[in-house]
This record gives structure tokens, C-alpha cells and sequence, in this order.
């Protein structure tokens, strides 16, 4: 594959490498003076000036950074020891070998979601997969996150929700760790038909180059042939503990619901549902056992009120949706013969015997109802087929073989 000349590119490219994720004067200085001027500054190639620092501090303060006096200038000092590696044109010739695409802001590909992430917003993304149809829009993407050391109930439970996801056209997006973010992309690409051409995307930590963790390798290789792995780091980057951090708000920005399957109290699904909520995005908690450790997380969420209780796919394409669309069906359940009634036709209908009969005394005795009130409770049970007279004018419950009688 060729490799790009858009100088935009190549200076994003470069940014990328240059530049922690979220590092926020980074970011400031690119939003202030555009990518081939910031690689420029941020290089030591030329001065930032008054100005340009000035539009940095107020681009900061603005976005609810603290604004030290000498941020720029300490961010340069940061820089420096990594201008000498800089070799966007290596980077970009790396992820061509893969079959790779960097989606920048420039770019038609690029999904309007993360601009929401405003000043945290990601330099560029190292996209890996089939990219041909797009990153699916916002409302067509869910977030399924939870423990790495998930237990059977988590993976079911995550199996069942991915698959119910795919199955009504949803992307799944994880961060493609051990346990529920496993489950969840192995699910999504069991339930995939031929036609659904994004049924998952993984969110790495690292270069899109590397299978991380090891032993989801194969899972991560058969993610990136039917569905993508996405980076905001370059090829050959490492995972840290802050890039992993940092990954879980481009899963958040990204999707338009995220759902905690399992957490413990504290968990980097937590974080992921945090960025969510700080976003405006709906959260979704699934409910546990109170003696699980894995689901403290989840009803967390739901005391604290930032999550919504959900236990299907369903559920969870209501919370997907613009309000009133695609609400989840009400389960279907047997109706109780006492379904309707009031309090006084219930007192009568317990009073009623199912296989003798009573009288109207008696039946006014042991519902406590005035004889007037049990004759016209008779009548409307009656007309409900829910009573019968006898032959010898008693009455009692008749059989209607429903359930719960």
C-alpha cells in the first residue's frame, strides 16, 4: 500500500507518537495552530510565541485544564527525548503492511462522536480491519465491558447480550482484554451473519500491530479480519497502565450506550461507564449476585444512579434509541385470574371455595362484605368466568385451569 503524502497526516501521524494520549497542551497547541504547525513547535523547529501560547492557556482554561504559567514549555521539555524517534513516514509504511487506514479529523472516515471528547479528543486513529464500510455512527455502536477475571455468569451473560446485539444490527465495541471483553468480541463475531460487515471493534492500549494480551491473539487477529481494531498510539507502542486508562474514553465516546456487565468496586469498566456518563451517554449496569464481588461495580452504578438496570439485548436497543424507538418488548407471561379485579371482587374470589359450594351469608361472613356487596361481586365474577351457581343455588370458584389460581 501506498503511503500517504497528505502532510496533515504525516504531522498527526508523527503527533501521535510524540504526544500521550489526553495529553491535553498537545492537543491544545494542534487545536490552536493546526497539525503541521504543532509538529513544528512541538519538535523545537520553530518558537510557539506570545500568541500561540496565549490561544493554548485560553484554550485550556477554557476546557477546565489548569492552566500552569509554563505549561507549553514544560510540555516541550517532555517532548524533546522523543523528537529523535519520530519516523511518521516508517509508522504510516508499518500500518500499509497491515492493510491499516489512519483516520485523522480531516478525514471523511473520521467518526463525529470523538469530537464530543472536545479537547481530550484523540490526535488520529490507527484503524486496522475492514474499514471499507466506515466506523458505524454512534447510535449503532454499544460499549459491553466488565472484569477480566469474569465468571460463568458474566460470560453468559455477555454472550447473550452480544449476540442479541449483532443480531438487531448493533456494532459491540470492547477493549479486547481477558473476560467480558473477550466474551463479548467471541460472541459478536459467532452471532455475525455474511451481511453485517462491523459486528465488533476492539480498542487496543497498544500499537495495532500487537495482539495484546497474548492469548487473545487469534480472537484479536479474527476482530481485525471481520470487524476493526482501533488505536489512538502508533505502531509498536506499548500498553501501559495510563494508555489503558486513556482507551476507555474513546470506547465511551464512541458508543452510544456502554454496558458493565460485571466490576468489581474498583475497575477500569467503571471508568469506561464514568467517561459514558460524563459524556451524556447512556449506561447500563447488569445486576449480579449481592454476594459477588464481580457485580459490587455494577450495583454500584445502580445506588449511585448513574446506570440503568438491564438484562437483554433488548433492553439495551431501547437505551440505544432515539425515546420511544425500538422499546423492548414486555415479557410474555401467563395472566393470574385475579389480574383486573378490585379489592372487593379479590376478597370475594378467596372466599369462594373451589370444589363446595357456600351460601351468600356465608360468603359475606368470611370476605367481610355487605350481603349487597357480595350478590354484586357474584355477578361480575360471574359474568368474568370466574364463578358459578350450583344446582342448589350455592356458589364456589370455577375452574378455569389458568396458572397462579
Amino acid at each position: 500500500m501506498t503511503v500517504s503524502t497528505d502532510p496533515r497526516m504525516i504531522a498527526r501521524a508523527a503527533l501521535s507518537r510524540l504526544f500521550e494520549p489526553s495529553d491535553s497542551v498537545g492537543l491544545a497547541l494542534t487545536a490552536a495552530v493546526g497539525p503541521l504547525d504543532a509538529l513544528r513547535i512541538a519538535s523545537g523547529q520553530i518558537s510557539a510565541g506570545a500568541v500561540v501560547a496565549g490561544e493554548i492557556a485560553g484554550l485550556l482554561e477554557s476546557n477546565g485544564f489548569n492552566n500552569r504559567p509554563h505549561a507549553l514549555q514544560e510540555a516541550l521539555d517532555r517532548w524533546k527525548p522523543r523528537v529523535a524517534d519520530l519516523a511518521p513516514e516508517r509508522d504510516l509504511a508499518t500500518l500499509g503492511r497491515l492493510g491499516g487506514v489512519l483516520v485523522t479529523p480531516e478525514s471523511d472516515l473520521w467518526p463525529a462522536a470523538l469530537d464530543d471528547l472536545q479537547l481530550s479528543a484523540p490526535t488520529c486513529l490507527w484503524v486496522r480491519g475492514a474499514l471499507a464500510p466506515g466506523i458505524p455512527e454512534l447510535s449503532r455502536m454499544v460499549a459491553v465491558v466488565g472484569s477480566r477475571d469474569s465468571t460463568a455468569y458474566g460470560a453468559t451473560v455477555t454472550g447473550e447480550l452480544a449476540a442479541g446485539l449483532v443480531t438487531r444490527g448493533y456494532t459491540v465495541v470492547s477493549g479486547g482484554a481477558y473476560g467480558i471483553d473477550a466474551q463479548a468480541h467471541r460472541s459478536a463475531l459467532a452471532a455475525a451473519g455474511e451481511d453485517h460487515q462491523v459486528p465488533t471493534i476492539g480498542v487496543t492500549a497498544c500499537g495495532i500491530d500487537r495482539y495484546y494480551p497474548a492469548g487473545n491473539e487469534q480472537l484479536l487477529r479474527e476482530t481485525a479480519r471481520r470487524g476493526l481494531l482501533v488505536a489512538e498510539v502508533p505502531p509498536g507502542s506499548s500498553p501501559t497502565r495510563w494508555r489503558f486508562l486513556q482507551r476507555n474514553r474513546l470506547i465511551a465516546a464512541l458508543c452510544g450506550v456502554t454496558v458493565v456487565v460485571e466490576a468489581r468496586w474498583r475497575s477500569g469498566a467503571l471508568n469506561t461507564a464514568h467517561h459514558a456518563a460524563g459524556l451524556g451517554r447512556a449506561v447500563g449496569a447488569v445486576p449480579g449476585s449481592v454476594h459477588s464481588a464481580n457485580s459490587a461495580g455494577c450495583h454500584r452504578l445502580l445506588r449511585e444512579g448513574s446506570a440503568v438496570c438491564v438484562t437483554d439485548a433488548a433492553e439495551i436497543a431501547e437505551l440505544a434509541g432515539p425515546i420511544g424507538i425500538a422499546l423492548a418488548p414486555e415479557p410474555e407471561t401467563t395472566p393470574a385470574v385475579h389480574d383486573g379485579l378490585g379489592v372487593e371482587d379479590l376478597l370475594l374470589l378467596d372466599a369462594l371455595p373451589v370444589r363446595a359450594t357456600t351460601s351468600v351469608d356465608k360468603l359475606a361472613s368470611v370476605a367481610g362484605l355487605s350481603i349487597r356487596g357480595v350478590l354484586a361481586g357474584l355477578s361480575r365474577l360471574e359474568f368474568g368466568g370466574l364463578a358459578e351457581r350450583s344446582d342448589d343455588g350455592g356458589w364456589r370458584r370455577k375452574n378455569t385451569h389458568r396458572k397462579n389460581q
